[in-house]
């Protein structure tokens, strides 16, 4: 029989499915499995002009969001002094401000990106962006840096000129505002007035004073309950309306409303006249007749009546 079966396969087929793991598969045979027939493939053509190099260590990041991904491809692809702030990227991108902002600060620290301030020849200050397209060789380069020569005068291929740090004042404490001081002083009004403040935080945590800041406040107050305001008004005018952001300086905040809503002073009154003096009563001692008199002795009629009166 010259003639051979084309049915006939030319070797014996393996007892592996394709889809079968190998710890599944035969031990006696050696045969791999089959390759998957999804996913990705790729139609590649070669590019020749306008075409930008990126890394895989951007392209396929373990950290980056996508996001972040592609804002750095796209800056990698922009020419030099091109503008990439928010406002910008917001225009070209439908993404919007914050999800921009949040990309770009991923990228910068990752080392993607550098932000760097520059003083103009004008005076004003503008940020430079700086854009990394391997970011670890330049961390390493930087690190394994050798000793800078002698100074030329010329900075303009310096990576980050160095700066000089001046040591920082002490924050000072601006005073506070003056507040309105009352007629008289009172030490009893005082009083009142220092219990007032000293409470005030039960209204509002952020009201919380100090017992300086109290001291400073408490003429103010006075001179409101000198104004014939009661206390529970006054404390309402302080504490009510505060702004939603919160009272960052209390006592500040407080100076200010005591003195720009300062009641006007009470309208003037004049004194009452005094009331009429009342006498006792005395018996006349002529006609024994009663009458107001301050000591005793003769009625009007009777003294009227005497010669010496007429």
């Amino acid at each position: 029989m010259g003639t051979q079966d084309p049915s006939v396969p030319p070797h014996a087929q393996s007892a592996v499915v394709a889809d079968e793991p190998p710890s599944r598969a035969n031990p006696r045979t050696r045969t791999r499995p089959r390759p998957r027939a999804y996913g990705v493939t790729h139609d590649n053509t070669r590019h020749t002009t306008r075409f930008t190099v990126i890394g895989n260590h951007l392209a396929q990041h373990p950290e980056l969001s996508l996001v972040a991904i592609a804002l750095a491809v796209h800056i990698q692809s922009l020419p030099t002094n091109a503008p990439v702030d928010i406002k910008t990227l917001a225009e070209r991108f439908p993404e919007g401000r914050t999800r921009i902002a949040a990309g770009l600060r991923e990228l910068e620290a990752h080392g993607y990106l550098r932000r760097v301030r520059e003083h103009t020849p004008g005076g004003r200050i503008v940020t430079r962006t700086i854009s990394c397209n391997q970011p670890k060789t330049r961390e390493i380069a930087r690190h394994h840096k050798p000793a800078p020569a002698a100074d030329t005068g010329d900075r303009a291929h310096e990576e980050h000129p160095p700066r000089s740090r001046k040591p920082r004042d002490p924050r000072k404490k601006h005073p506070l505002p003056p507040v309105p001081q009352p007629a008289y002083p009172s030490p009893t009004v005082l009083q009142t007035a220092t219990d007032l403040l000293a409470t005030l935080h039960r209204e509002d945590p952020s009201l919380l004073l100090s017992a300086c800041d109290t001291a400073h406040l408490a003429p103010g107050v006075a001179a409101w309950l000198q104004r014939e305001v009661p206390a529970t008004v006054v404390r309402r005018a302080l504490a009510d309306a505060l702004p939603p952001e919160g009272v960052r300086r209390p006592a500040a905040f407080l100076a200010h409303r005591l003195t720009a809503q300062l009641p006007p002073p009470p309208p003037f009154r004049a004194p009452a006249a005094p009331p009429p003096v009342r006498h006792p009563m005395q018996n006349c001692a002529n006609c024994d007749r009663g009458f107001r008199a301050p000591e005793p002795g003769r009625c009007r009629d009777c003294r009227s009546a005497l010669p010496e009166a007429a």
